[in-house]
């Protein structure tokens, strides 16, 4: 299996898992006869187990190779897909959603990781818009794929489609050569010690930051797009999906433009302009607060070509601030995205008026606070040059 490929199918192991589900969240509501902040448990419990065993496999990639945490944790998530497959209540769902969970988290990590152990600084930027490109494929077709099993099947064959899927995944590991790179030492302590190295990297600590919150707004979207098409505009299942389609589209159209504009223009300009384009969409969103399902789609539309846009850009700037512990930069940078999105999630699960409009101020502080921070941090490095 070719590397960018399984690059790709690594990082798409989270929406795999979790956008061919969505469409299926009113259903369990129905059957189970629970509310939609319990039905988004298993949502959000889901990316906090994500987020937090990120932790965990990055730096002991770093102590014993890519290859066995990955292997390992493809088998998790295969395990975790067959007990959700099997649960009978939002209870168990949830903690089979924490199995299936545990074993992405090895997959996301390592998908980053292998970037910067594979390639370097232009290549390593046009690789990542490269996957940015492919990997919205998921998140537009994983929905209408779930749909369409609701309608003719049970709900409980989206995660038996996706353990089959991860299959390919399990695969690509065994296939892949180990990459050649410095490993730490010491027992799994000492391992995860090396983040306290991590946080003393100002310029990484100070990039993860800035950028981990920019995503909030689009995970706020896929915690609540289902109540907002299916329940509130009342579409089908299938309608929801060609909708939802529309914006992975719109990602996907912004990691293609990325990956062209990275070749004759700097980091920081297409960056800026991204962030001020995602600032224009969120405005537009607040300013609709998507009364009609067009003036959501539109706003939101853009709102996820300008993430689509920046995300390659603003992962590589962050790789590029680390030589060594790959593993757990990789980790940390992941576990920060995530863990904003899971607070994004609990935020819009809440009984609001317009969920819209709190997706629209989610993207505005989104890209208002990264864009001062980024502008400030270039403005330090060019005083410390000219210094």
């Amino acid at each position: 299996m070719p590397n960018l490929l399984l690059l790709t199918l690594l990082a798409a192991f989270p929406a795999l898992s979790t956008d061919m589900y969505l469409p299926a969240i009113p259903t369990l509501q129905k059957i189970w006869n629970i509310s939609l902040p319990e039905a988004n448990l298993s949502l959000v419990i889901y990316f906090a187990t994500f987020s937090l065993l990120l932790l965990v496999h990055g730096p002991l990639s770093d102590r014993f190779g890519r290859k066995p945490v990955l292997g390992w944790g493809i088998l998790l998530f295969i395990a975790g897909c067959l007990l959700c497959a099997c649960a009978n209540s939002i209870t168990t769902l949830v903690l089979a959603r924490m199995v299936q969970a545990t074993g992405a988290a090895a997959a996301s990590a390592l998908s980053l990781a292998l970037a910067k152990d594979l390639y370097e600084g232009k290549e390593r930027q046009k690789v990542l818009a490269y996957i940015g490109v492919i990997l919205p494929l998921c998140p537009m077709v994983a929905p209408m794929l779930g749909g369409i099993m609701l309608k003719y099947m049970s709900w409980r064959w989206i995660f038996v489609s996706q353990g089959v899927l991860a299959l390919a995944g399990l695969y690509g590991s065994l296939r892949l050569k180990e990459p050649v790179f410095e490993r730490t030492r010491g027992g799994v302590l000492s391992v995860l010690r090396r983040y306290k190295v991590l946080l003393g990297n100002r310029d990484y600590l100070s990039y993860t930051l800035a950028f981990c919150i920019m995503p909030a707004c689009f995970f706020a979207f896929i915690a609540a797009s289902s109540n907002i098409y299916i329940v509130g505009f009342g579409m089908s299942e299938q309608t929801y999906g060609l909708y939802f389609g529309f914006n992975a589209l719109c990602m996907m159209a912004g990691s293609l433009l990325c990956s062209r504009l990275c070749v004759g223009y700097s980091s920081f300009s297409i960056l800026v302009f991204a962030l001020a384009g995602m600032l224009a969409g969120g405005i537009g969103m607040v300013w609709t607060a998507g009364a009609t399902p067009v003036l959501f789609m539109l706003p939101m539309g853009v709102i996820s070509f300008f993430v689509g846009l920046s995300r390659p850009i603003s992962n590589n700037m962050v790789l590029e601030q680390v030589d060594k512990d790959v593993g757990a930069a990789s980790a940390l940078l992941t576990f920060a995205f995530f863990i904003c999105g899971a607070l994004a999630m609990v935020l819009i699960s809440f009984d609001w008026r317009s969920k819209a409009f709190v997706i629209g101020v989610l993207a505005v502080f989104g890209s208002m606070l990264p864009l001062l921070a980024v502008l400030f941090l270039e403005s330090r490095r060019k005083r410390e040059v000219a210094g």
